[in-house]
C-alpha cells in the first residue's frame, strides 16, 4: 500500500484533509475519500482536498483559460466521495495550506487566484485569516419547499447559486432552528436536478448593528451532512437575508454558524456585484495514513 502525507484542517470547525499532488499522479477513489474522512475508523473529516497543478488535470483547463496565473487547482470531494463545485471554508484552508508548504506566495495587498469547479476565486489575507472573492451570484429561481425532521411545518425555500447550489430556508427564532434535526436531510420540493446545500437562518434581534447585518445559521451539506460550518453556504443566507430584507439592508454581514463566525461582504463590480467571505483558516494536525 502507498503512504499519503496530510494536514487536516478546518475554517470555524468546517474540517478538511488535505493532502499536496502537484502533479496530479494521486487518484483517490469514492471508497477512498469516504474511508478518510470516517470519523470512527479514518481521519475524520467534511471533505478531502487535492492540492495539483491545473495543467495536471483536465478540469483545470477551464480555470488556466479564465486565469493563465490560476496555476493551482482546488480538488474537492465531500465526504461520501462525490465532487463539489466548489467550498468556502475550505478555499481559506488550501489557501494556507499551499502557503506554509511553500507551493505559493501571498504578500500583502496581493492576491492568490486559486482554480475551482466553480470557477477562479481570488484569495486574500485579512485580520480574520483570509478572504475570498466568490465573484458574482445569482437568484437560482423558484422558492423549493422545504422540511426537514424537527420543523413542524415544511417552509418555502430561496434558491441561491454562488459557485454551488443553495437553498436558504427562514426561521422564526433560535429555538425553532435548535430544534431542527440536519442529521437527516431536508426535503426540497421539487428537488434541484444537482441537488443543493440547505441553510436555515435566524435574523438577529436586532438585524443591524452598527451598518452590520447579524444573522444564525445552521446546514445540512450535500454530500457531507449537517456540518459545523459551510463557508458558502454563509454567503447564500447573508445574500438571502439581505434579499428578503429588501430596499436599505447592509452590505456587509456577521454569519454565526455552530463553529464560530465568518464576514460576508457584497459589493459593486465592473461584471456585476461581487461577494466576499472571510474567517480563519486552522490546521489541526499532520500525519500519514496507508491508502
Amino acid at each position: 500500500m502507498a503512504e499519503l502525507h496530510f494536514t487536516k484542517g478546518h475554517g470555524t470547525g468546517n474540517d478538511f484533509v488535505l493532502f499536496a499532488d502537484p502533479d496530479g499522479a494521486v487518484n483517490l477513489g469514492p471508497d477512498q475519500i469516504r474511508a478518510l474522512c470516517d470519523r470512527h475508523f479514518g481521519i475524520g473529516a467534511d471533505g478531502v482536498i487535492r492540492a495539483v497543478r491545473s495543467k495536471a488535470l483536465p478540469d483545470g483547463a477551464a480555470a488556466l483559460a479564465e486565469d493563465a496565473a490560476a496555476e493551482w487547482f482546488m480538488d474537492y470531494h465531500n465526504s461520501d466521495g462525490t465532487v463539489s463545485e466548489m467550498c468556502g471554508n475550505g478555499i481559506r484552508v488550501y489557501a494556507r495550506f499551499l502557503l506554509e508548504n511553500g507551493l505559493a506566495e501571498l504578500e500583502s495587498g496581493q492576491t492568490l487566484p486559486i482554480g475551482t469547479r466553480g470557477g477562479v476565486r481570488d484569495v486574500q489575507r485579512n485580520a480574520t485569516g483570509y478572504q475570498v472573492d466568490l465573484g458574482r451570484w445569482s437568484l437560482d429561481g423558484g422558492e423549493p419547499l422545504v422540511r426537514a425532521r424537527g420543523l413542524k411545518v415544511a417552509r418555502p425555500g430561496l434558491g441561491i447559486n454562488v459557485g454551488n447550489p443553495h437553498v436558504v430556508v427562514a426561521l422564526s427564532s433560535d429555538d425553532e432552528l435548535d430544534s431542527a434535526d440536519l442529521a437527516w436531510i431536508p426535503i426540497l420540493d421539487p428537488e434541484p436536478e444537482a441537488g443543493a446545500n440547505v441553510e436555515f437562518v435566524v435574523p438577529g434581534d436586532p438585524l443591524v448593528k452598527d451598518g452590520v447585518g447579524h444573522i444564525r445559521m445552521r446546514v445540512h451539506e450535500r454530500g457531507s451532512g449537517e456540518t459545523l460550518s459551510c463557508g458558502t453556504g454563509a454567503v447564500a443566507a447573508a445574500l438571502a437575508t439581505r434579499y428578503w430584507a429588501g430596499e436599505g439592508a447592509p452590505d456587509q454581514w456577521r454569519v454565526e454558524v455552530p463553529g464560530g463566525v465568518l464576514g460576508v461582504r457584497m459589493w459593486a463590480a465592473e461584471d456585476g456585484e461581487h461577494v466576499s467571505l472571510s474567517g480563519p483558516a486552522e490546521f489541526s494536525f499532520d500525519g500519514i495514513v496507508a491508502y
